[in-house]
């Protein structure tokens, strides 16, 4: 997608704090935090929201990145939030999938 954020970022070609990579996904800083971890985890592939997926791995790919994140975080039995906006009603503002994963203080109210 020509105009998609993160599909340029996915790409490279425009920074972002780049957290891990692997061959399908992409965990990337927050710009804007809502928490003092607050990452997103996203497909390279473009997909505006995660009804347009059909991919089963990938969509486990993204969970299984937030349970290595969490770990590696020591994050795993302080707690986090993972979530995914979906269309506008479901509060997401920009249309590629991706996965908010949230922690470092108890997370009440507002998701995202």
């Amino acid at each position: 997608m020509i105009d998609c954020i993160f599909c340029k970022i996915a790409e490279k070609k425009i920074p972002a704090a780049i957290v891990r990579e692997s061959g399908s996904v992409m965990v990337i800083k927050d710009i804007s935090p809502q928490s003092p971890t607050h990452l997103l985890i996203i497909p390279k592939k473009h997909y505006a929201t995660i009804m347009d997926c059909e991919d089963k791995e990938l969509l486990g790919e993204l969970l299984q990145t937030a349970r290595e994140i969490a770990k590696e975080l020591g994050l795993s039995e302080r707690g986090f939030r993972t979530v995914i906006n979906t269309n506008a009603e479901g509060g997401q503002t920009v249309f590629h999938l991706h996965m908010h994963f949230m922690a470092g203080r108890a997370l009440a109210g507002r998701m995202g």
